[in-house]
């Protein structure tokens, strides 16, 4: 998980972003009017990994006006608008996410964090795929054993919800932030295929305000 500065003005955003690539984007121009996803892709620091990207873009920008993030995404290539349409972040209340977040897309919550550590505290189960020869398989173990996981919290109903992400990367502060991941699956129990419910895998935050 990284802690990213948002932009606050369209003037700053398109200046970060309109930065020409890598030194083998050769064609691709710095403050040429139109962002590329290689050019995200630098700004982000992310390789391949276009829902990444998004999400980290989508972050990046979440300080602006809705016509100043407008104006930014009217800069994007063809390409760049492709991706950003299927990736786009869902900003959602943490009651939203519970209710209607979508499994697998990209989503912003806002709340105040408070890291779960202790396993007597929270039972929970993710799929992680492993090799058996030449087959992928998919077995299930406990969250705490690959993350460090958080429940948010909503200051205006006081509801929560999990957020994790992989150990040994930089905290969350104990402090109202902005947490972008993608939504995955938690399992309930690890002998039952039900009482399954969703929690953030995150990668990156901004402190609020």
């Amino acid at each position: 998980m990284k802690k990213i500065e948002p932009y606050y003005t369209t003037t700053e955003a398109k200046l970060a972003l309109d930065n020409g690539g890598r030194f083998y984007n050769i064609l691709t121009n710095a403050n040429d009017g139109e962002i590329e996803l290689s050019e995200l892709s630098k700004v982000a620091g992310v390789f391949g990994e276009k829902q990444k990207m998004v999400l980290f873009l989508d972050l990046a920008i979440v300080k602006l006006s809705e016509n100043s993030k407008n104006e930014v995404i009217q800069s994007f290539s063809e390409g760049l608008q492709k991706t950003y349409k299927k990736y786009k972040s869902a900003s959602l209340s943490v009651l939203k996410a519970n209710e209607i977040g979508r499994v697998s897309s990209n989503v912003i919550i806002t709340g105040h964090p408070k890291h779960v550590d202790s396993k007597n505290d929270f039972v929970g189960f993710i799929m992680i795929p492993i090799m058996v020869g030449k087959v992928t398989t998919f077995t299930m173990i406990p969250i705490m054993d690959q993350y460090d996981v958080y429940e948010i919290r909503d200051e205006k109903t006081s509801q929560t919800f999990l957020i994790a992400h992989a150990r040994g990367e930089l905290k969350l502060p104990d402090s109202k932030v902005i947490v972008a991941g993608i939504l995955k699956e938690l399992k309930a129990t690890k002998e039952e295929d039900v009482g399954s419910k969703k929690y953030l895998e995150a990668y990156y935050f901004i402190e609020s305000d």
